[in-house]
């Protein structure tokens, strides 16, 4: 039978030597296999496990609630975060309201790298906005992550060189394995319909879609935050505000002091 991972937190209530051997030792007894052990929060340890079928489970479950030294905050088939925090140490923060909506600081890049390479991973159609002032580090971590996802990226709108703007894709370009990354304040700015041609084509295809500045992108097309399936905030530092003018043709400074390309 083939073996399921399952992810287990919990919270040190009464810290002495020899506890997490002791648990170790009972997962051994159960038949259970450790994958990962790290510390995700102050005081919490997470654990990544196989386990060969659920009646496992249930019985490390039942044991568990009989212990006065831990608390068991999570015991589940794991989730993203849940893998994430237990390679990183820490969880990725979320928004209490918008549950689509993750939140980074600039000291976090690897995990934003490690995340969205996870993200880019799955097949079929997913579109990801990326929020984040000038010079943050948004389109080298997509970039990055695309990369560790064995993915080709292709600019439809950006300006991480020069400005760019793609009004037609290469007939090899239509592929479902390619990643393509949209400025959205470049894209909003044009009026050339062969370039919103482009990206009509681009959103129909079933494959990954990063749009940076998705509320800029969403302020005069058809689309709304709602098709978004993620939305990613990237800070310098907690607490920055993500502000830019959406009205504003130099907005966030696209208007680059070189020609750019326009193709």
């Amino acid at each position: 039978m083939e073996q399921k991972e399952w992810y287990l937190e919990y919270e040190i209530q009464k810290n002495r030597p020899g506890l997490l051997g002791d648990i170790s030792s009972l997962l051994g007894m159960l038949s259970i296999n450790i994958i990962t052990i790290n510390g995700v929060d102050d005081g919490r340890r997470g654990l990544l496990m196989l386990a060969k079928n659920k009646e496992q489970i249930k019985r490390l479950e039942s044991i568990l609630y009989t212990m006065d030294t831990i608390k068991v905050i999570k015991l589940r088939e794991p989730s993203l975060r849940d893998k994430l925090a237990v390679r990183h140490g820490r969880y990725i923060q979320r928004d209490a309201d918008d549950k689509k909506t993750f939140r980074f600081v600039r000291y976090e890049l690897g995990l934003l790298v490690d995340f969205m390479a996870e993200l880019f991973k799955t097949e079929g159609h997913k579109l990801i906005g990326i929020r984040g002032m000038p010079r943050v580090g948004k389109t080298e971590s997509i970039v990055a992550a695309s990369v560790c996802a064995n993915k080709r990226w292709l600019l439809v709108s950006s300006t991480l060189l020069k400005q760019t703007i793609r009004h037609s894709l290469m007939q090899g370009e239509y592929n479902e394995n390619n990643l393509f990354i949209i400025d959205g304040i470049v894209s909003s700015k044009q009026i050339n319909e062969r370039h919103w041609a482009v990206i009509r084509e681009v959103m129909r295809l079933p494959c990954i879609k990063v749009v940076e500045h998705p509320d800029a992108f969403v302020h005069n097309t058809e689309y709304t935050l709602d098709d978004f399936d993620y939305i990613i905030e990237l800070r310098h530092e907690q607490g920055e505000e993500i502000l830019y003018d959406v009205h504003k043709k130099n907005a966030l400074a696209i208007e680059s002091e070189f020609e750019g390309f326009d193709f």
